[in-house]
């Protein structure tokens, strides 16, 4: 492209999954990428909701790249709801025209469906990149009525960059036709995870040790929110059983969250002080070192849209338990390779997979081996591919071919 295509993201706030890959993409020479964020609330920090906790990201966030804070009141937005993200100066910027596309990542706030209207009334083409999958539960009146209203919504999107297979199913299945969608998978900074995971023995027993994990079990690890949909009990009741078959194994727990003091309890009930250790909100800095002093990462959720943690420990050489509906399952998680499946919610065959690993190093070490060079392949470089093909395509329309 002879001009730098300008491409307008529009995000509720600044990312830590996101921002990294802004910042990438913007080295290319003819992309020139402005984030347009409606609350600056991961900067200055805030109550987040999942975790029950004040959180301030320790990495990073507008380097590389352009952004935009827009208005006086993106100092005191608070994303939540559907509502809680109107901001009316999305409309102005976009109808400024100076960008190529604007991208939305969804439709959860109000200032999505706004900044969707401001590109249609310019004749601006919009991208969408959603997380969205046909395996999320949800009650099937509300789906019926949800993939009908978005089934005509989609009409009116020029390009959707799906973050993998399950969710270009998802497009397909409402009807986008396959030459508008261009894989732009979901990812992470794999570098920085994959340095800073690359630890000395001597290292890891360090981190071991700060924890207070035992030298001589290895460790499962379960990194999430403390909330129903992540079931983290249902990890705690696997190390029971295995407990009571003569598994040694310690789990880690990492993040907080409203369930907090009901896995504690059940820690006392099932008599696992010393095996379980809460770990507490561990900060984006610190997280790869905590991976590369686990053995195996557990992620038992259900309704979950990708599951980005699962590529930050792939990227640690971790293997990985994974339920089957999370959605970057088909993409990352090839059962017997680069981890093992489970059905959400089924606790003895979560205790199976845990075993099978457990049981001796070989197989471990080389699934996690596999997750490693996957995600290798998973990268920041196949976004802009991704994302290059689309903006070739609207700015050259007739040449647009299927993907």
């Amino acid at each position: 492209m002879a001009e730098p295509f300008r491409l307008a993201v529009v995000n509720s706030h600044p990312i830590q999954y996101f921002a990294p890959l802004y910042a990438y993409l913007n080295r290319d020479e003819g992309l020139e990428v402005t984030a347009l964020y409606c609350s600056d609330f991961s900067l200055r920090g805030g109550l987040d909701p999942g975790f029950g906790q004040a959180v301030q990201w320790d990495v990073d966030l507008l380097n590389g790249y352009q952004s935009v804070f827009l208005g006086d009141n993106a100092r005191r937005r608070v994303p939540g709801g559907f509502w809680s993200l109107v901001c009316p100066e999305v409309w102005t910027e976009i109808r400024r025209g100076k960008y190529d596309a604007v991208l939305l990542h969804g439709y959860a706030y109000a200032a999505d469906v706004l900044a969707f209207l401001a590109a249609r009334s310019r004749g601006i083409p919009v991208f969408l990149r959603s997380e969205t999958h046909l395996g999320l539960r949800r009650q099937p009146w509300k789906r019926r009525v949800r993939d009908g209203v978005l089934s005509r919504a989609f009409r009116f999107v020029d390009r959707f960059l799906a973050i993998g297979t399950a969710n270009r199913e998802y497009y397909r299945a409402l009807g986008v036709p396959s030459e508008k969608i261009f894989d732009v998978p979901y990812t992470v900074d794999n570098d920085r995870f994959m340095k800073a995971s690359t630890l000395s023995q001597d290292e890891c027993a360090a981190m071991r040790q700060r924890f207070g994990l035992t030298a001589d079990r290895p460790v499962v690890l379960f990194a999430s929110k403390f909330i129903p949909r992540k079931h983290p009990e249902d990890v705690i009741r696997a190390i029971a059983l295995l407990r009571d078959e003569g598994v040694d194994a310690s789990l880690l727990m990492v993040g907080t969250g409203e369930m907090e003091a009901a896995l504690k309890a059940l820690v006392v009930e099932y008599n696992l002080d010393g095996r379980v250790v809460f770990g507490g909100f561990v900060n984006q800095a610190e997280l790869p070192r905590v991976y590369a002093a686990s053995d195996v990462f557990v992620l038992p959720a259900e309704s979950e849209p990708w599951g980005l943690i699962v590529n930050e420990v792939m990227c640690a050489g971790v293997p990985v338990v994974v339920a089957e509906e999370v959605g970057c399952v088909p993409d990352l998680v090839h059962d017997g390779r680069t981890g093992l499946l489970m059905p959400a919610g089924d606790v003895p065959a979560l205790a199976a997979a845990l075993r099978r690993l457990l049981a001796g190093d070989a197989e471990r070490l080389e699934m996690g081996r596999r997750a490693r060079d996957l995600m290798a392949g998973w990268s920041y470089e196949r976004c802009r591919l991704g994302i290059v093909a689309a903006a070739h395509s609207v700015r050259v329309p007739d040449q647009m071919s299927p993907r």
